[in-house]
């Protein structure tokens, strides 16, 4: 029986355009996702470095981007978070019936971007409806490793085999289905959160 509940945040809740920042590098030089680069962006995602060294070092490889043109390529990722989907997380957190967790891979331009997007009121509605809030860059561990799912249920004395997960990611959800998680892959523009009781049922 299904106690606890980790929810990715990313195109579970609100929704995403993972391909705009590479689509708004181009016009500075960006062709494809080199090691280096790809590297940056997980240490930065794993708050190893400040928001500060990532956006020079950034501007190091593309120096005809300015601090502004990086900002609001990196931001462009963030689309909208539907009303129906924090009007049903906050029914869900109402009921009382699991333990709701929030796990997701993030840095520190991003969330704030969300903050002003959604504005303080509405995220204060979401972030309230888990006990507990895990963002990479403040854990400094990133999904799909195992130790930041460890992490979660450690911290919480979770049974693994008593708690559910949600992701758009494949890589995300084997990972925490090797740990005994029951997991479910999200189909983004096929399945949405709310269908989370008819996914979770059979578990």
């Amino acid at each position: 029986m299904i106690e606890n509940i980790i929810f990715d945040f990313g195109d579970v809740f609100i929704n995403l355009d993972k391909q705009a920042t590479a689509r708004e590098m181009e016009v500075f030089g960006f062709n494809n996702l080199l090691p280096d680069l790809e590297g940056l962006f997980k240490d930065y995602e794993k708050g190893l470095i400040t928001t500060e060294y990532f956006l020079k070092q950034t501007n190091s490889m593309f120096p005809k981007a300015g601090r502004s043109d990086l900002i609001r390529a990196w931001n462009s990722i963030i689309l909208d978070f539907p009303e129906h989907r924090l009007r049903f997380i906050e029914k869900l957190a109402e009921e009382s019936n699991y333990r709701l967790f929030l796990l997701s891979n993030t840095n520190e331009l991003h969330i704030e971007f969300v903050k002003q997007r959604m504005g303080d009121q509405k995220f204060g509605r979401f972030k309230n409806c888990f006990e507990k809030f895990y963002l990479s860059h403040e854990v400094h561990l990133r999904k799909p490793e195992p130790a930041i799912f460890e992490y979660v249920l450690n911290s919480n004395n979770l049974k693994a085999e008593k708690t559910f997960f949600i992701d758009d990611s494949e890589e995300h959800t084997s990972a925490a289905a090797r740990l005994g998680i029951k997991s479910w892959n999200l189909e983004v523009g096929k399945e949405d959160i709310i269908e989370l009781h008819s996914k979770i049922s059979g578990c």
